[in-house]
């Protein structure tokens, strides 16, 4: 089976983006110990501050989905809850060539 790639991209309100950054840090080193997390890296835009995003890879879809509904991940939701402008996710699958 093939892993899973995520790219989630977080666009904060301008004026909640140290919050957003700061909830969104809080995730990495919980996140990278669970099972199945091959890598979790959060990026900044360079020309937009309020924009990140999450470059992921799960070894399967399963063991993304229990990263999905852990604890952490709703604390991070509660604590940004109306500081997020947009959120989009995309589940992908990378091509060997």
């Amino acid at each position: 089976m093939s892993r899973l790639t995520i790219v989630a991209n977080i666009k904060a309100k301008a004026d909640q983006v140290d919050l957003v950054k700061s909830e969104l840090l809080k995730l990495i080193n919980t996140t990278r110990t669970e099972e199945g997390c091959v890598n979790y890296n959060l990026h900044q835009d360079n020309d937009n501050p309020a924009h990140f995003l999450f470059y992921e890879n799960w070894q399967s879809r399963d063991l993304w989905q229990i990263h999905m509904n852990n604890t952490h991940l709703q604390e991070y939701m509660a604590a940004t809850k109306g500081a997020v402008e947009e959120f989009t996710l995309n589940e992908m699958t990378e091509i060997d060539n």
